[in-house]
């Protein structure tokens, strides 16, 4: 495997490094200029993403956070109100940019794992009246990051996105980690999109491009949220350099997800026989592992420092919970090694 690292490195699977092969694609790359829309190989990977998620057109945008905010940005005003759990990734994580860029107040769902049902989204909605914040949009992350790698099921997804297009709401996916669950429970990118007018996915996780996401909807909703992507910044010019890279882990790098996903099993099950850390294997669904430090044990902070002195990172998230999520710079040799680790510190 190209790309070793000398530590093994789980804080998150954004830390992969292109591999020779990808390398060579993005060297090779033909370009143009991407805000006049002219660039091919941009042009392609637009294509492709369109056609994979069922949309009639997407952009090439810098960064998951832009394509979700610009997603946002596109489909409300300010005043508004966006539906949501209240540990997905657009509120934790993005800065505070739903209601920094778009203005929008947020209403919080709680649920296992990162989910909800239709019923909370129900009972959600805002009247129409002036008093209140008009509820707009409703968003899904799938995979849940915070979840644990969690994975809607279809169903719960299609019953939330029903009674949200009831009420006139716009719906968008964060699918920064779509492939991750489409790869591990067997449904299509497009099945899982079809519910949403917008939807992201991310290059640069667990596919190991360099640089980018990409956002998906109609024609007059992607027209619209160009307009948002060069207002916040986001036009690129000779972008197929790294477009490339997002190709060619489309082409190269979604079936072998499952690698990460029986990796972090493996490392779950370790972790499960170790007095002092507490998780449940079967909620590991894709590549992310969360498990808790118990106090006597010490703090996660500490736990990981600890670790990091080994060459295993991993990343303290609360005062008692850690991460661990695999990637495709990390191999079966590694996981157990991080396990050996793990259970050297413990002792």
């Amino acid at each position: 495997m190209s790309n070793k690292l000398e530590r093994v490195d789980l804080r998150s699977d954004t830390v992969t490094k292109p591999t020779a092969e990808m390398r060579t694609a993005m060297a090779n790359a033909e370009v143009g200029d991407d805000v006049f829309a002219d660039d091919p190989t941009v042009n392609r990977l637009q294509e492709r993403v369109a056609t994979l998620l069922g949309k009639e057109a997407a952009l090439y945008v810098p960064s998951g956070s832009m394509a979700n905010q610009i997603a946002i940005r596109a489909q409300t005003q300010p005043g508004d109100e966006i539906i949501t759990h209240a540990d997905n990734h657009i509120y934790h994580y993005e800065g505070g940019a739903p209601f920094a860029i778009s203005g929008c107040s947020m209403r919080l769902l709680t649920g296992e794992r990162g989910m909800f049902d239709a019923d909370q989204v129900r009972e959600a909605i805002r009247p129409t009246d002036s008093h209140f914040a008009q509820s707009r949009l409703v968003v899904l992350e799938n995979t849940h990051n915070r979840g644990g790698g969690t994975i809607w099921p279809v169903e719960q997804m299609k019953a939330v996105a029903d009674v949200a297009r009831e009420a006139g709401l716009s719906l968008h996916l964060d699918g920064a980690r779509l492939m991750n669950a489409c790869v591990a429970s067997g449904v299509k990118p497009s099945e899982y999109a079809q519910y949403f007018d917008s939807v992201s996915m991310c290059f640069s996780k667990g596919l190991g491009a360099p640089v980018g996401s990409a956002i998906a909807g109609s024609k007059d909703l992607i027209r619209r949220v160009h307009r948002f992507r060069k207002m916040f910044g986001g036009g690129m010019r000779q972008a197929g350099i790294i477009a490339a890279g997002a190709l060619y882990a489309l082409e190269h790098h979604v079936e072998r997800l499952a690698e990460d996903h029986a990796h972090a099993k493996a490392l779950a099950m370790g972790v499960v026989e170790m007095d002092g850390l507490t998780i449940d294997p079967s909620t590991v669904e894709t590549n992310i592992v969360y498990f808790d430090v118990a106090e006597h044990v010490g703090t996660a902070q500490s736990f990981c420092d600890r670790l990091f002195a080994e060459g295993v990172w991993m990343l303290p998230v609360s005062p008692q919970r850690v991460r661990a999520v695999m990637h495709l710079d990390v191999d079966s040799a590694e996981i157990e090694r991080a396990i050996r680790v793990i259970r050297s510190i413990m002792t």
